[in-house]
């Protein structure tokens, strides 16, 4: 079955691990460059694609958002400046799903790299099952979503421990994983 027999017309995005978000009204045939997108239209379905990052889809009564968040997303406040352009938007209660990613155990990451991203996120410390730097990404992104009133529940499923999904670490070139999300 194809996404879109399941969907409402659905709406992608060219992700580059950057900061910008982009509010959609209706479906292009063109993919915008960005790594957020937002809408409040009825029946447009908001996609981001993953493979060890994560998807993190947002809710509230009224509007949905789609966000691609990885370790570069995270350093440039991705999610924030996505709540903040719900809450510019009229949000107030704003509902989290994290998808699938990459869990910290398996994130192994050089020790510089590591020491950047801790000093903006403590908690994502973590270890490798050999005791090698890594990085608990979405322990990070909860941090942000809970210092900013946001609700959430978060999937455990690691996508390179779970065959199951698509993992850039265990392939080397590899497909996508889908999260989708509409009014």
């Amino acid at each position: 079955m194809k996404l879109e027999e399941s969907t409402p017309p659905v709406q992608f995005m060219h992700q580059v691990h950057g900061d910008s978000v982009c509010v959609v009204n209706q479906k292009s045939d063109v993919d915008p460059m960005c790594d957020a997108l937002i809408t409040k239209t009825h029946g447009l379905a908001l996609a981001v694609m993953s493979a060890d990052c994560i998807p993190l889809l947002l809710s509230s009564q009224d509007m949905v958002a789609a966000v691609h968040v990885g370790r570069a997303g995270l350093m440039n406040k991705i999610a924030i400046k996505v709540i903040q352009a719900m809450r510019n938007l009229g949000a107030l209660a704003i509902h989290a799903q994290l998808g699938p990613s990459i869990c910290g155990t398996c994130y192994e990451v050089p020790q510089s790299l590591a020491d950047e991203f801790l000093r903006l996120y403590p908690n994502a410390f973590a270890l490798t099952r050999d005791a090698t730097p890594s990085l608990n990404l979405p322990r990070a992104l909860i941090d942000d979503l809970l210092a900013h009133g946001v609700t959430y529940e978060a999937s455990t499923i690691c996508t390179l421990e779970n065959a199951d999904y698509f993992s850039y670490r265990r392939h080397g070139i590899t497909g996508r994983n889908a999260g989708v999300i509409w009014l």
